[in-house]
């Protein structure tokens, strides 16, 4: 069969399922034209879910009639000047719009500032028509009607028309935050309008725009560089968490990008403060030399590679990392929220006011001797004494009622204006209410102390080896060269952590022990596991996971238990060594261990303001 060339209709239509593989797809490469066009307000019109028709309007610059012939050719580009190693654009390839003209009816009118009339143009399944002249103001009016009507084969593979909707309206989410200066509206006969009002060069705001109100009450700024590579954007605390990861929107140098190196250190970052099942919500922003990143990955442009990803990935976690030890102890406005909200008053909540974690002494948490949990001795073997027992309640006194039990009052005007202020009850032998200069704090005891005893397992986790046990056979894996590699790179690490091997010929490695917290454990299962980790995102953190959920079930039944009545002066040394700790503003399980309320909160519900 001899080799041809291919029709230029036939090859946009092969190039459109690439850049074009939906409605949402052509909505993305439209909008950034005009966003490359200078434009600061666009809108966006569909129908029958963007397959129908799709209107994109815009008052950029506009086109010339020459530009409008070329712009429908493939391969025309008025934005590549520097190479493709200093891309600044967001378009660059020039198949966008021939693409989408092999596979639908498209119209183009345009018309510069400076020029009398715009010009028009059509292209109806690959075929283009002559440019004509048209009334049209400055700027650019694209429209795309009946949508892979020339390839019915990738019609019949679209979802319905409202899924085909959504995903249209979450490409606008993600454009409008990376471009807060432009005005977005998109509307149709298929959706409710959604305006994203320009916010200038206030970011926050636009991003409340898209995600919520609560995301700027519940965030917290970021701003950290590293060998040339800037991060900025916005942290959610980790209680500040949702089901999933459609709240997780990463930029690099302007550009929305859907990347697993930037997916995966967002998750290592939170690894330690949110809990399996749950996502962080955040807004990252990777400014970097345009050399450093390849954007040309794929036609769509949402994929990148970083040709050091080793330091964007430390960043990125070291960043997150640092900013949550420093503010990250804030209880969510959400559970405040909530509790305002159960009460029958019908009146609104006031807004949130931060609070900075001051440096506070701290003593141990401690109680009384009592019978020491049979989990405890093994606990204790390993990291020491970390695991305090829970006393009963033996010492209380005889005429407390069972629901409440409140101490006598002591001077506490010293202690008050610490951040989680001086306890001055205990309500249903579970929820310790302290007050502070502005209000209260309800704190619930065993998730706070289930907390600080976790950090305690988590620093003996770090800061020593670990017990192994040793197999009496020890067992072989059998893996492939390359993943054998890997992990005796690896292996040092992991010996800290009670696992230890060592290389068994070209294609195998052999298990001589395990962590002893793990107890019987799939040796084989588990390197094998290792080893596809190590080789998709170059970490050994799976044994790190089960080690520190292992801790966290010892904490959670080492913790002071609901129901255990606690002296004022314990809940006090409660309170400020929940200050004194990172991630104390919630449980292991992503429960938060306080809620607070302004006293603004109290007098509302009062009807008093």
């Amino acid at each position: 069969m001899p080799i041809k060339l291919l029709p230029e209709t036939l090859i946009n239509q092969i190039a459109a399922g690439e850049v074009i593989e939906r409605p949402a797809s052509a909505v993305k490469e439209l909008v950034e034209n005009a966003i490359d066009a200078g434009a600061n307000r666009i809108e966006i019109a569909t129908a029958g879910g963007g397959k129908g028709l799709l209107r994109v309007i815009d008052n950029g610059g506009g086109m010339t009639p020459d530009d409008l012939e070329l712009a429908v050719r493939r391969h025309c580009t008025s934005k590549l000047e520097r190479g493709l190693d200093d891309i600044r654009t967001l378009g660059f390839r020039g198949e966008a719009l021939p693409s989408i003209g092999s596979v639908a009816k498209l119209s183009i009118t345009s018309r510069t500032k400076d020029a009398a009339n715009g010009s028009e143009i059509s292209v109806n399944g690959g075929r283009a028509t002559e440019i004509r002249p048209k009334a049209a103001n400055p700027g650019t009016v694209v429209e795309v009607r009946d949508l892979f009507f020339a390839t019915p084969a990738r019609l019949k593979f679209l979802k319905t028309e409202k899924a085909e909707a959504g995903a249209i309206t979450e490409t606008i989410r993600r454009m409008a935050i990376a471009f807060p200066h432009v005005r977005f509206v998109l509307s149709g006969t298929d959706r409710s309008t959604l305006e994203f009002p320009a916010t200038g060069d206030d970011r926050l705001a636009r991003i409340a725009q898209v995600i919520g109100k609560e995301f700027e009450e519940n965030a917290i700024a970021i701003d950290a560089e590293r060998e040339g590579i800037r991060l900025t954007g916005f942290a959610g605390l980790p209680v500040f968490n949702r089901g999933n990861s459609a709240h997780q929107f990463a930029y690099v140098n302007g550009r929305p990008v859907s990347d697993k190196l930037i997916t995966s250190a967002l998750r290592g970052a939170y690894a330690e403060t949110v809990p399996s099942g749950r996502h962080p919500v955040a807004v990252l922003d990777l400014t970097l030399d345009p050399a450093l990143v390849d954007v040309n990955v794929h036609p769509a442009k949402s994929d990148v590679r970083f040709r050091d990803p080793g330091l964007v990935r430390g960043l990125i976690v070291g960043a997150i990392r640092q900013v949550l030890a420093a503010h990250g102890d804030r209880s969510s406005t959400t559970a405040a929220s909530a509790m305002m909200a159960a009460f029958s008053t019908g009146y609104p909540p006031a807004p949130r006011q931060d609070w900075t974690p001051a440096a506070s002494p701290s003593r141990p948490f401690s109680f009384a001797p009592s019978r020491q949990p049979a989990f405890a001795e093994a606990a204790q073997s390993i990291f020491g004494e970390v695991v305090q027992p829970s006393a009963r309640s033996s010492e209380l006194r005889a005429d407390a009622p069972s629901g409440m039990r409140s101490e006598p009052t002591v001077p506490a005007e010293d202690i008050q204006s610490f951040p989680l202020g001086a306890a001055r009850t205990q309500v249903h032998e579970n929820y310790i209410i302290a007050q502070t200069d502005d209000g209260m704090v309800i704190v619930d005891q065993h998730a706070a102390h289930e907390r600080l005893v976790f950090e305690d397992m988590r620093r003996a986790l770090r800061d020593r080896d670990l017990p192994a046990q040793a197999l009496l056979i020890p067992e072989i894996a059998d893996l492939p060269e390359e993943d054998c590699d890997r992990l005796m790179a690896h292996a040092d690490e992991l010996h800290k952590l009670g696992l230890s091997y060592e290389r068994f010929g070209p294609g195998a490695i052999m298990i001589r022990e395990t962590p002893a917290m793990l107890g019987e454990v799939d040796a084989v299962g588990m390197i094998k596991e290792l080893a596809d980790e190590i080789a998709e995102w170059d970490t050994s953190a799976t044994l790190n996971s089960r080690l520190e959920h292992v801790a966290a079930t010892m904490a959670c039944h080492g913790s002071v238990r609901s129901g255990r009545r606690l002296r004022v002066e314990e809940m006090n040394a409660l309170l400020r060594q929940m200050e004194a700790t990172p991630g104390s503003g919630q449980c292991n399980h992503g429960r938060p261990t306080y809620i607070r309320l302004k006293l603004s909160d109290i007098e509302r519900l009062f009807g008093r303001s």
